[in-house]
């Protein structure tokens, strides 16, 4: 029988659903319920898995944890992303790999609204003062005709060129693959990314973490953005240099950020991220809404079920 592993349901979002019974009637099923945070955990748990159904990114597939399971045939990743897995390496392997594209965009894309909005009205800073008692005022920053740059223009990003335009901004985007054709159908102009550092008053991160989008936002990127600008970032941590950012947010080089990622997760207790008054922080819950969990749980499943009938859904290549 064809043995599927999820070896990191920490915390629980596949545990008890209908797509586990659905998985069920794949094959023999054992299901983790807390983190692989090491190459040797993770081996442990998967070392004689034919399929795996990964739910977290801290679980890491590394060339060597998928060298040491021979019988790894597919990981089923839940989510968009892709960073924890050696994809080139799967690949030599013939290890396929599958994510959920598509499935939190809606969600993913109204927290970055929501981010945006909270650091631009200091809605947690004002929270805060209330409820010590006090009765500050003081100017907050309307949006309606700004300038939203968007860094990333997939489903994600592409539903944030939407939102920003439905309360009234400007919007600019920047990809590794623009065209006429793209901006013409999302009704922008793409810019180069020292543009969009430049005329951003918000700066919104939808780009996928890879390799070639690690640091690149970095300090000198950052002392490009308007004093006045704010950050926000949905997507991975590792996108932005975090200790570059915390110099920009705390000497004041740009105004303001709105972060569900971080370099490392959960946020250590020691960062200075905890201790700053211009950053609304989230614990990575942009996509976590019942409707998002659902349908990436379900197409997660669906990858695996196409799987073994021969026809793979939703296939990562590995870079040429």
């Amino acid at each position: 029988m064809i043995k599927i592993v999820v070896p990191d349901d920490e915390p629980p979002v596949f545990t008890a659903t209908a797509e586990e019974k659905r998985l069920r009637q794949l094959g023999e099923v054992v299901i983790h319920n807390s983190r692989a945070l090491s190459d040797a955990e993770l081996l442990k748990r998967i070392a004689d898995a034919d399929i795996v159904l990964n739910i977290r990114s801290t679980s890491v597939f590394t060339a060597n944890v998928m060298e040491n399971s021979p019988r790894l045939k597919l990981i089923s990743i839940y989510g968009v992303g892709y960073d924890n897995v050696d994809i080139s390496s799967a690949s030599k392997l013939n290890i396929t790999v599958t994510n959920t594209p598509g499935y939190s965009t809606v969600a993913v894309s109204e927290m970055a609204l929501t981010l945006m909005l909270a650091a631009a009205r200091r809605i947690v800073q004002n929270d805060r003062t209330i409820r010590n008692g006090e009765w500050a005022r003081g100017y907050s920053s309307q949006l309606c005709g700004k300038t939203l740059g968007v860094i990333g223009t997939g489903s994600i990003g592409q539903r944030m060129i939407q939102l920003g335009k439905a309360i009234g901004m400007e919007v600019i985007a920047w990809t590794f693959h623009p065209s006429p054709e793209r901006a013409s159908q999302y009704g922008i102009e793409f810019v180069s990314l020292e543009d969009i550092m430049r005329r951003s008053d918000v700066l919104s991160i939808h780009a996928l973490a890879s390799p070639e989008t690690s640091n690149l936002i970095r300090k000198r990127e950052l002392m490009m953005m308007k004093p006045t600008a704010l950050l926000v970032n949905t997507s991975r941590g590792s996108i932005i240099n975090e200790p570059d950012l915390i110099e920009a947010l705390t000497n004041g080089t740009i105004a303001g950020a709105g972060l569900d990622v971080f370099a490392v997760e959960p946020l250590p207790a020691d960062s200075p991220l905890r201790s700053l008054d211009n950053v609304v922080l989230s614990p990575h819950t942009a996509a976590m809404v019942p409707e998002a969990t659902l349908a990436g749980l379900s197409m997660a499943v669906d990858n695996i079920a196409n799987f073994l009938q021969g026809n793979a859904t939703n296939v990562i290549q590995a870079a040429a």
